[in-house]
């Protein structure tokens, strides 16, 4: 299983809010794939999938706010 995190989307930027899943739980992506588009107040950024498989759960819901290293959702890269 593969934890995707929030990453660091700028140097001054802690936290970041969930705009709008590309997928859904359930969904094979491809590595690369667009997950879930992120608004900061710097910018707006598409965090992509760091590998193949099944979007198996997603821990933070539209208009949540998350902070770096927090967890967005949940890959199992074994379904791929």
């Amino acid at each position: 299983m593969i934890d995707v995190l929030m990453p660091q989307l700028g140097e001054d930027v802690a936290e970041g809010t969930v705009d709008k899943w590309l997928v859904r739980e359930g969904d094979l992506v491809t590595r690369e794939q667009p997950l879930v588009e992120v608004a900061t107040d710097k910018a707006d950024t598409e965090i992509p999938a760091p590998a193949a498989g099944r979007v198996i759960e997603i821990c933070a819901a539209e208009g949540a706010v998350v902070p770096t290293g927090g967890l967005l959702c949940r890959l199992d890269e074994t379904a791929s």
